[in-house]
Parts: structure tokens; sequence; C-alpha cells
């Protein structure tokens, strides 16, 4: 379907009309929502001779599942069907924490709740294994620059200014004392490190942190770095591999298990990589935009721009993000937007409307049914958000 040639600001008019009902109801959820049931309520895993795991949300859940085998027994402290930017910790979360011996965390502020629960857990010997340690990281972006943290290296889609963030952490032996970030070097690329809102963070102080040049309104939810690190396959398989080191100084005895079980699941994130990017390379350079900023690890991986109309779930859009989106879809040919939420979907209507294309989904892999614990589900997930992608590029399902 063609975009109507009607102008930016008429548009964009008619589409504010239309956001207002669907913003109201964006609040209620989260990157995704659905009814089932997750393993949140769950007790703690029963098997005292095996390692017990807790993890915080899917992906974590997913990769550590996968290298976890029958050397440990691993419990999702989320119930699956919230993501890890709406979930309330409740008193019996820090009672499951109290009882592990490892806690598996995606880190980059993105488990806020986690904090106060390890305290009350009173776990001297929780071992806590932050799957993103030691990646490279891209700066939280502000939607409209296209600026999204190319890596070095990358090809240039107008990112030359843009720096890669790695966190330097040279030990993964996931030290009980994991709030010290005094150690940490991180590049600095002339962010002027505005508040952003975030409370008690001041052990962070010693922590040199990348920013974009961003004024970084968008950002405020998180940290200064983007932690949707799971996103792009190449880096999710780095983070297996930092799971299985923590496991494996966990529980020395299943380190070939571990080992293992991690190789056989990397390679076939190595696989699904080469296949998406197959599917990816005739749309080189385009943007495509979704509802939230979650996407930019798999633009950047595949070499494609990513724009968005707010920076976390629950922002409502502001006209000029809204005239920004209109004139990202127009100028990319977009016959379909994407979006992870029934409600971000209802709001996204209007916008949708007056372009004169469709919306779909690209899912951020935070929540799911039932099945959404098991390994593989990654692989579902990030088939079927590709295959959606190139529909909104090409109009063909």
């Amino acid at each position: 379907m063609s975009i109507q040639s009607a102008s930016v600001d008429s548009m964009m008019k008619l589409t504010l009309k239309g956001l207002g009902a669907g913003a109201i109801a964006l609040g209620l959820f989260s990157c995704a929502a659905t009814t089932s049931s997750g393993t949140g309520d769950a007790g703690a895993a029963g098997d005292s001779e095996k390692l017990q795991v807790v993890t915080t949300f899917l992906p974590m859940t997913q990769f550590t599942q996968a290298v976890a085998g029958s050397c440990a027994e691993v419990s999702q402290i989320l119930p699956n069907n919230i993501g890890p930017h709406d979930y309330q910790a409740k008193p019996t979360d820090a009672q499951r924490i109290s009882q592990a011996d490892v806690l598996v965390q995606n880190g980059l502020e993105l488990e806020g709740f986690l904090e106060p629960m390890i305290a009350n857990a009173g776990n001297p010997d929780l071992q806590i294994v932050e799957a993103s340690e030691g990646l490279e990281l891209l700066a939280m972006a502000e939607g409209g620059h296209d600026d999204h943290g190319e890596e070095a290296g990358h090809d240039d889609h107008g990112h030359a200014d843009e720096k890669v963030a790695k966190a330097d952490h040279d030990d993964h032996d996931h030290h009980d004392d994991h709030d010290d970030h005094g150690d940490e070097k991180v590049a600095e690329a002339g962010h002027d490190h505005d508040d952003h809102g975030h409370e008690d963070h001041d052990d962070h102080d010693d922590e040199k942190i990348a920013g974009a040049g961003h004024n970084d309104h968008h950002g405020h939810d998180h940290g200064e770095f983007d932690p949707h690190v799971w996103l792009d396959p190449q880096r999710a398989a780095e983070q297996v591999n930092v799971i299985r080191d923590g496991l494996i100084a966990a529980a020395p005895d299943c380190q070939a298990e571990f080992t293992a079980n991690a190789a056989a699941y990397t390679e076939k994130l190595t696989a699904l990589d080469q296949e998406i990017e197959q599917d990816l390379a005739p749309f080189s350079g385009k943007t495509f935009v979704t509802y939230h900023d979650f996407a930019n690890y798999f633009a950047t991986r595949y070499g494609l721009g990513v724009d968005f109309l707010v920076g976390v779930p629950e922002e409502n859009p502001s006209p000029n993000d809204v005239k920004r989106v209109l004139e990202t879809a127009q100028n990319s040919g977009l016959k379909t937007l994407l979006t992870e939420s029934e409600a971000s979907a209802a709001t996204f209507q209007a916008v949708a409307k007056d372009l004169g294309v469709g919306v779909s989904a690209f899912q951020p892999n935070e929540v799911g049914g039932p099945e959404s614990l098991e390994p593989d589900y990654y692989f579902t997930v990030m088939r079927e958000n590709t295959a959606n992608l190139v529909a909104a590029f090409t109009g063909q399902n």
C-alpha cells in the first residue's frame, strides 16, 4: 500500500487526535502483554542436590536453561507475562533469592527492582551473574537522529560520531559486591551527563559512561546504555557464554556439561544470525519504525536504521514525536509500523491510518506464554520479527 501524499503537518493534526485513548491504555502495559501465567509465584526449586539458579525475565531464563542442562535447576523470578519495565517486587521474591546459589540478570539498570530484593534476601553466598558484563554496548538513543550506536567498523549510516561503549570487566567471577563499579571504564563520547531521574546511583560516581551527544530525554527509564542486548544474536551468544562462566564458577564439577551446552546453543545462535543477515541484506540502510525504543541492537547488527515514537512504553508521544515518525515512515516507504503490545498497537493505529499503512508486531522477547521459558522460544520470536520486518519493507507477508 502506498503512503498517502498528505503533508506531514496535516497528518500530524489528525494523528494526535487519535493518540489519546491509546496512550491512556498504554501505561497499563509493558513491552508486550499476554494472559499466560509465569513462574514468578512458584516456590524455590526443590532439588537441593542441583545448583539452584534464579533468573529475572525471559531471555535470561532461555539462555540459562540452555546452559544449565541436568546440573542446575532454573527458576524465573518474574511471571513470564510481566516484563521488567513493569514488575513490582513481592516479599516472596527475596525469600527465593535467599535460597538460591546463583542469580542471573541482564543488568544495565533494566532490573531496577533487584537491589532491594537482594539486600532483603540476606544471602552472602549468592553469586550474581550479569549477562551483559564485558559486552560492547550502545548508548541510549534519542529518536529522530538515527544515531543508535553504530559499532566501530560497521557500515557508515550517518553514525560516524557515535561511540560504542564497552564495559571493561575483565573478571567474570561475578563477585558478591556487584554494586561496586569503581573499576569499570567506559568510553566517553561528549555526553553532558544529564540526571535522567535515576535514584540511588551514587555508587557509579567513578564509572565513565558513554553517551552519544544526546539530550537523552528518551532514556530516562534506563541507564546510559541501551539494555536490550539480547536482540542482537551475536551479543546473545556472548551473554550465553557469560552465563556459562558464571555457572561454572558456582559449580566447577559441571564445567564439561555447561561448556558443551553453551557451545551447542551458541552454534544455533550463529546460524540464526546468518539467516537473519541474509533475509535483511536487501534492505541495508533502510529505516523501520517501532513504537518504543528497544530495537537498536537489532538494527545496528543488520545495517538498518530504526526510529521510534516514544522512549519508554509508558510515555505519551509529543507532536514532534508524531511528526518525526511520519516523516521517517514516508521517507522509508514503509508498508507497516511495528509495535510490541496491544496497547501501543492501538495508539499506533492513528499514525498508521494517516500514512495509509498497517501495524504489525516486533517483539522484544520480554514476555510470553508458558512456552516462552524454553530456550528455543528465542529463535521463534526472532524469526517472526524478521519476517514481519521484511513485510514492513516490502508489503508482502
